[in-house]
């Protein structure tokens, strides 16, 4: 009975196997309807694949992905909020633990870069971090949109794109111009401008890097030898690693900066003393 099984098991796996490979030759013969230098450039450019806003506006797919990462976080944290913290409990089970050390995170880190001014700053990189983050590994669910021309294309992460990118950097900016000026009022403002290439610096080093794993991962699909084994590996790994590395990297200047900026002047401290 046991080797029967074990024949009639053998014999299942590889029927699904001879099924998936039939599959991936079929759809690797008919979804190619651009060149790998196409795809690679319109990646970066979205000149071609655009995406309907509400039938309104043709959009790049990174605003689409960031409208909905967007939505998804907004609802996870109203749950989360009605549902889950009023249930909060002395001794914490696994979500409760895994919420409190993220939110802990990024208090300490807020904390010890700037002792005077953290309550907003704690709570802002909770945000960035957690968007980036979700953001990153939303393409690894495979979410299909639909372009204009009515080609199917997998969600990108909203921060592959230059204007996502140049829009948090700008807003973490402006955040850490916020600790400037609660800490210092307008002598805050010249101490923040000072640092006025901080936004171009900060916007290009998140697109770089993730533009960069969404290259490689591009490149592996698109070519029939490649496409087998080796995205799963690579899509996961490039993701996940750029993901939590983006996230550390930006909520860290900015706590950096922002303790910089917030630190008030000494001769006000005598002066209060």
């Amino acid at each position: 009975m046991d080797n029967k099984l074990k024949k009639k098991s053998l014999a299942i796996i590889l029927g699904l196997m001879a099924l998936c490979l039939a599959g991936i030759i079929f759809i690797n013969g008919h979804q190619k309807h651009e060149t790998i230098k196409e795809a690679m450039k319109d990646a970066v450019l979205h000149e071609h694949n655009k995406i309907s806003l509400f039938g309104i506006l043709e959009v790049n797919p990174a605003l689409a992905s960031g409208f909905i990462v967007t939505a998804v976080l907004l609802v996870a944290a109203l749950l989360i909020r009605i549902f889950v913290i009023p249930k909060f409990k002395t001794v914490p089970g696994k979500f409760q633990t895994c919420l409190e050390l993220a939110v802990g995170y990024f208090s300490d880190l807020a904390k010890s870069n700037s002792p005077h001014q953290n309550k907003f700053l704690g709570a802002y990189l909770f945000a960035a971090g957690v968007y980036i983050f979700v953001g990153t590994c939303a393409e690894l669910f495979g979410i299909q949109l639909i372009t204009t021309k009515g080609h199917s294309m997998a969600m990108p992460a909203p921060l592959a794109d230059i204007n996502g990118a140049i829009s948090l950097g700008v807003l973490s900016y402006l955040a850490i111009l916020s600790g400037g000026i609660a800490a210092n009022g307008i002598k805050g403002v010249g101490k923040t401008l000072k640092e006025f290439s901080l936004p171009i610096s900060m916007s290009f080093r998140l697109f770089g890097a993730l533009l960069s794993g969404l290259l490689v991962t591009e490149l592996v699909y698109y070519y029939f030898a490649l496409s087998f084994v080796l995205p799963v590996f690579v899509g996961i790994m490039f993701t996940l690693l750029h993901a939590l590395i983006q996230a550390f990297v930006l909520t860290m200047l900015t706590s950096i900066f922002y303790g910089e900026v917030s630190e008030k002047e000494e001769h006000e401290e005598k002066a209060n003393a």
